[in-house]
């Protein structure tokens, strides 16, 4: 009995370790050292796997009781999932490590007549990325058949440090009055996700295809922008964002201008922040702001002006046009500017491009606005760039009654940046809610007490809004960072 006992606890204990090990691969993109090295709560492994593996391979190892182990693990780690906003999802890959990973310990168990833990796990690692790299190969081959088969489509390349979703669907809502366009959904910006888009939904008939491009670290975009070869490019604001992968401002620049490796390259846009020199078929924009920080940089060929921003619209002139649109933040200038420069480059005129804008929605939890309860609610959950959460700030201080921000701080950038935040948000709001320890101390420094509130855990925010908040509020949700952050 107390045999079949230990069994039992034993295959539990492996599938529990596995889950917590595929859940942290699959949040960072299935990279080992990411999860190693760049988790922001890596207190996690020590808690939730490695003193739990020593303490039964102890017991185990002197006692018949290791299940009494497993069964604490188990309770301790059920919790821990109840934390979760963002819990496994359960993908072929994960389906496929879990059915390795039980493969070997079975082989093993029955083999040696020993029953393991960690063996198995990584051997399901290695298989699993031996599989995944012949299934990607096969994926792309497959995609790349299919956009060399639609010989009238031409590809729109994004990328920026901040607002690439953004410009996206800003493009792709300008140019559907004149042609049949599609952009890649949601924020899909890696290889592996442009190529199922590609092969699962881009449609056959597409004569425009916006394709976002995102970056964790050098090589990442080039690889994209030789797969799609874009014939337009956009580069927008770059910024500090993902410091901690790329270490410096100068190798996230040159990650960013590998967009331009496209082999059908006719037309560029990149923004002043990239400091290159206008050529040809690239030419620059911006608002001439980092001339003042930055000796030498070339004036912008493209020249934003005259930014208004209100909790109503945004509204700038570009080389003497004014334009305007329903969405907010003085930053969606730069973002909006590019997409007319594109839209312009495609043949539609200044009349149907204002048009175009006044039927523009904002992006899903980028400064959406939102009324409820006698409450001006801005949703900028989405937003997580020191650029943008300075002009919700910024927008915020137009508010005239009581103002009250929700957030996590910055994720990814140095500590100057956070104390930014910090004393920012202590000039301009009432109420500073931080949720979750990341940025804690941070703005426990540099905010007033009187004015700080802690939220532990997500499942504590229904309760806060409901005590701390009051009709005529102003609530900004600035960042919403997931809990294994």
């Amino acid at each position: 009995m107390l045999q079949l006992l230990n069994a039992t606890a034993y295959a539990l204990f492996l599938l529990a370790m596995g889950y917590y090990f595929i859940t942290n691969l699959q949040w960072y993109s299935y990279k080992l050292n990411r999860v190693l090295f760049h988790h922001t709560k890596t207190w996690w492994h020590f808690v939730y796997f490695l003193v739990p593996y020593a303490l039964y391979m102890f017991v185990e190892s002197i006692s018949a009781y290791g299940f009494v182990v497993v069964f604490v693990y188990l309770v301790l780690l059920y919790k821990w999932y109840k934390g979760l906003d963002k819990p496994l999802v359960f993908t072929g890959r994960v389906k496929r490590f879990i059915a390795a990973m039980l493969l070997f310990a079975i082989f093993i168990a029955v083999a040696l007549k020993h029953f393991v833990v960690i063996i198995p796990i990584f051997l399901a690692y290695l298989v699993s990325l031996f599989i995944e790299k012949m299934l990607f190969n096969g994926f792309k081959v497959k995609a790349q058949k299919k956009v060399e088969s639609m010989k009238s489509l031409r590809i729109v390349g994004i990328t920026a440090s901040y607002g690439k979703t953004s410009i996206k669907n800003y493009i792709e809502h300008l140019l559907k009055v004149n042609y049949r366009t599609y952009a890649t959904p949601r924020s899909v910006n890696t290889l592996g996700g442009v190529m199922k888009d590609i092969n699962d939904d881009l449609p056959d008939d597409t004569e425009v295809y916006v394709v976002e491009m995102g970056a964790r670290g050098e090589g990442d975009i080039g690889e994209i922008s030789t797969f799609v070869n874009p014939h337009y490019v956009v580069v927008g604001k770059i910024g500090p964002a993902h410091i901690e992968y790329f270490k410096t401002m100068e190798n996230i620049r040159n990650t960013k201008m590998e967009i331009l490796k496209s082999a059908r390259l006719k037309q560029a846009w990149i923004h002043e922040s990239a400091m290159v020199k206008p050529e040809s078929n690239i030419h620059t924009f911006g608002t001439c702001e980092e001339l003042d920080i930055r000796s030498g940089i070339p004036v912008p060929v493209f020249i934003i002006e005259d930014i208004e921003a209100t909790l109503e619209a945004t509204s700038f002139t570009l080389n003497g046009v004014h334009y305007s649109a329903n969405i907010l933040g003085a930053f969606n200038a730069i973002n909006l500017a590019a997409a007319i420069l594109v839209a312009k480059e495609l043949g539609l005129n200044d009349e149907k491009i204002q048009s175009q804008l006044s039927t523009l929605e904002p992006v899903a939890h980028r400064l959406q606005r939102i009324d409820a309860g006698g409450k001006v609610i801005l949703d900028d959950s989405f937003n997580g760039n020191i650029d943008g959460m300075m002009a919700a700030f910024d927008l915020a201080t137009t508010y005239e009654g009581r103002k009250v921000v929700i957030t996590p701080g910055l994720v990814e950038v140095d500590d100057a940046l956070n104390v930014q935040v910090a004393q920012c948000a202590n000039d301009v709001f009432d109420l500073v809610v931080v949720t979750g320890d990341l940025n804690y101390e941070i703005f426990k420094e540099h905010v007033d007490a009187d004015k700080l509130v802690k939220l532990a855990s997500k499942g504590e925010m229904e309760s806060m809004l409901v005590e701390q908040t009051r009709a005529g509020d102003l609530i900004l949700f600035a960042n919403d960072a997931p809990s294994f952050v």
